[in-house]
């Protein structure tokens, strides 16, 4: 298991885990980034990703991407 931010751009991930305080791990369900999702990082963009999750293009910051476990 590595955190999302260490794959590389175009590869699909499968997510894991998603950790962190209540309030973040509910935001990043909400937008989608939950266990068993299939995960693709689009781009990287000043450390921030762009990622595609169910069908949809979302841009997350270092940290969320941190939490979420592939």
């Amino acid at each position: 298991m590595m955190p999302l931010i260490m794959t590389d751009a175009g590869e699909e991930n499968i997510i894991r885990r998603v950790g962190g305080s209540p309030e973040m791990k509910k935001h990043l369900e909400d937008m989608g980034f939950v266990a068993g999702s299939a995960v693709t990082v689009m781009n990287t963009i000043g450390g921030n990703l762009i990622v595609k999750i169910k069908e949809s293009r979302v841009a997350i910051s270092k940290e969320m991407a941190q939490k979420i476990m592939v």
